[in-house]
């Protein structure tokens, strides 16, 4: 399970039902990405890219490490959430658009789309908008909040208070890995997709 979800809408660039796709990405399973419109589609398979090229990057194991003495297998969920957060408050470097405003788009494009996510989602996506869920990351303070809500309702370990310690701790080394990572996932995707990410300051869809 993947839970940076603003880093997963930035990457979807300026279409409206690939963010959708992307945004929903890990509840369709194996080949029922087939049942949905063409963009949502590749917004499903740009979902599927975006974790397989994160988890098997290097910078990415090299961050992992930092976090896997009480994580272990659920490292790659801390590090997705402490990449969210260094896209969040590092965000004027990636967008011309204010992030609050990013967003409430974001939102209210979602809404706009309900009857397409998968039950699962509409299972806990109230919840998510009462949270501001993709807000929540961008402060230390959130990400401990986040992480203690995820350990009582899902699988992940109750370490809310060591993950925190560790970013602050290690805050620099994690941003520069982020850094570092971020504009070869950009990269890549415009390649293979042929989307524009970085150019999507005027051109993300209103409300």
């Amino acid at each position: 399970m993947h839970v940076n979800f603003l880093a997963h809408t930035y990457l979807s660039g300026c279409n409206e039902e690939i963010i959708v796709g992307n945004f929903m990405g890990d509840y369709v399973k194996g080949r029922n990405y087939m049942l949905f419109p063409e963009q949502v589609k590749k917004g499903i398979l740009i979902h599927r890219d975006i974790d397989t090229f994160t988890d098997l990057h290097p910078i990415t194991r090299r961050s992992k490490q930092l976090i896997a003495s009480r994580y272990h297998k659920y490292a790659g969920i801390i590090i997705d959430i402490f990449y969210d957060h260094f896209l969040a408050s590092l965000w004027d470097r990636y967008s011309n658009l204010p992030l609050n405003e990013f967003v409430n788009r974001t939102y209210d494009l979602l809404k706009r789309n309900y009857g397409t996510l998968p039950s699962a989602i509409k299972r806990w996506f109230p919840t998510f908008l009462e949270n501001n869920w993709m807000m929540a990351y961008s402060s230390v303070e959130g990400i401990e909040l986040v992480l203690e809500r995820m350990s009582a309702n899902t699988s992940l370990p109750d370490h809310a208070g060591y993950a925190v310690e560790v970013l602050s701790d290690q805050y620099d080394v994690f941003r520069a890995y982020f850094l570092e990572f971020f504009p070869l996932i950009i990269q890549f995707l415009e390649e293979k997709y042929d989307i524009e990410i970085t150019d999507q300051r005027s051109g993300y869809p209103e409300s």
